[in-house]
């Protein structure tokens, strides 16, 4: 699945048909998000996982302002020195990409079967030539996405069986569309339609790790989020119920075959979780107005298009312009989070020790003010503000229950090593009282 990025108003990104024409964007932001980015420099696309981990992680302003302007993150955090130590293999690709082709072979006959199975049994399954199978061409991706929302309008109003392979969605991102290009979308008689979800880690058994599973049902969340605003236009122009199902197909290879079996995943957690996340993002334009006017985040590259000649320091300093949400979970979501991860440290954010913990600490805010509230001496090189409700002038507010429970559990512990000491050196311990 990739998805594209533009700067435009998503209510006017994708028209009914393609004979309404394609809409204008406001000039001053795409000149704006074109100067973060670089001038003639294309947009980066992005992929399922890069956008759900943007709606995991809404209070961070620094990936919605890259993501929206279309900055490749992983050359830049390769520029600033911290390059990210992840990626997904070719020879993963290449194997995904031949599966998908299985199971979409012979005009997807094992896929609706499985889909049948799954979610329709005991109702008659769909013979070949029952299954609409539309031309998804067009210019571009408001052109694809426009021929998508003509497909779907002509499949509900047929009242059949549709296969759309790779459709063209639309969702509404900080303030941008997003165009989502899902596996495989179907659409059955009853005026249903569900997403399919084709992945290439096994199902052993009926049961595939729950990680991997979880990360599509976020991913798979995203797409009936964009389908549910087509359905609601096919619906009112129509006037035949078109409903996207909460249920969602996940397709992967049987045991250690290539060859495809199916389960029904209930996504309505993801959805709503995902639904909440992008509403609280703050929008691009907000973001990119509260900049100085001279940040930029082009990398100058050279000659060979692959060597950044930009002094990190300059990036660095632009990149600091924005603020970061850091989590120790965007390790595994964010090129950025190395060098991220390295500022939060030098700051002693508690962030990099997770959210549970920062939750639990309440009002201490950095891991000095932790070591001074444990110890009952204040941090002198804690900022004069750092700490808020459970400071005083003096150091940590000795009420504070945060406060409390730390210097409890500081005591604890040095009773604990007082008696390994003894213990390690073949001396009696002394006796609990």
């Amino acid at each position: 699945m990739n998805v594209s990025r533009d700067s435009r108003p998503a209510s006017a990104a994708v028209p009914d048909t393609p004979a309404q024409g394609r809409p204008t964007a406001a000039p001053s932001l795409r000149q704006r998000l074109t100067e973060l980015r670089g001038a003639g420099v294309r947009p980066r696309s992005l992929d399922a996982r890069a956008l759900a981990a943007l709606a995991a992680n809404p209070g961070c302003r620094r990936r919605a302002l890259l993501d929206g302007a279309g900055v490749d993150k992983g050359a830049l955090a390769q520029a600033l020195g911290s390059p990210a130590a992840y990626g997904q293999s070719q020879f993963a690709l290449v194997r995904g990409n031949a599966f998908e082709a299985r199971v979409k072979s012979d005009g997807g006959a094992d896929l609706l079967r499985l889909l049948h199975d799954r979610l329709e049994p005991g109702t008659p399954a769909p013979e070949g030539e029952q299954v609409a199978t539309p031309d998804l061409s067009a210019a571009g991706p408001e052109g694809r996405a426009a021929r998508t929302a003509l497909a779907l309008r002509e499949a509900a109003e047929t009242g059949g069986w549709a296969l759309l392979d790779h459709p063209m969605l639309v969702l509404e991102v900080a303030g941008s569309p997003a165009y989502l290009e899902p596996d495989a979308v179907v659409v059955q008689p009853d005026g249903s339609w569900t997403v399919v979800e084709i992945k290439s880690f096994p199902m052993i058994d009926g049961s595939a790790d729950a990680p991997k599973v979880g990360a599509a049902a976020r991913q798979a969340a995203v797409y009936v989020l964009a389908l549910e605003k087509v359905a609601g236009q096919v619906a009112a122009r129509t006037g035949r119920e078109a409903r996207v199902r909460e249920r969602v197909l996940l397709v992967c290879p049987k045991d250690f075959s290539n060859l495809p079996t199916a389960a029904a995943v209930d996504v309505r957690k993801q959805l709503a979780t995902t639904r909440r996340q992008l509403t609280r993002l703050t929008r691009v334009e907000e973001i990119a107005a509260a900049l100085p006017p001279e940040t930029t985040f082009d990398l100058r590259l050279a000659d060979d298009g692959r060597t950044a000649t930009r002094p990190p320091e300059e990036l660095t300093q632009a990149v600091e312009a924005v603020d970061a949400a850091y989590a120790p979970e965007c390790l595994a979501a964010c090129e950025l989070a190395f060098h991220c991860r390295k500022r939060s440290r030098d700051d002693g954010a508690l962030e990099t020790l997770g959210r549970g913990v920062r939750g639990e600490l309440g009002g201490l805010r950095t891991i000095g003010d932790v070591l001074a509230a444990a110890g009952g001496v204040p941090d002198p090189d804690a900022p004069d503000d750092a700490g808020g409700a459970a400071r005083t002038d003096d150091g940590p507010h000795p009420d504070d229950p945060a406060v409390l429970a730390l210097r409890r559990a500081a005591a604890l512990r040095a009773e604990a090593l007082a008696r390994a000491v003894p213990a390690a050196r073949g001396q009696k311990e002394p006796e609990c009282h």
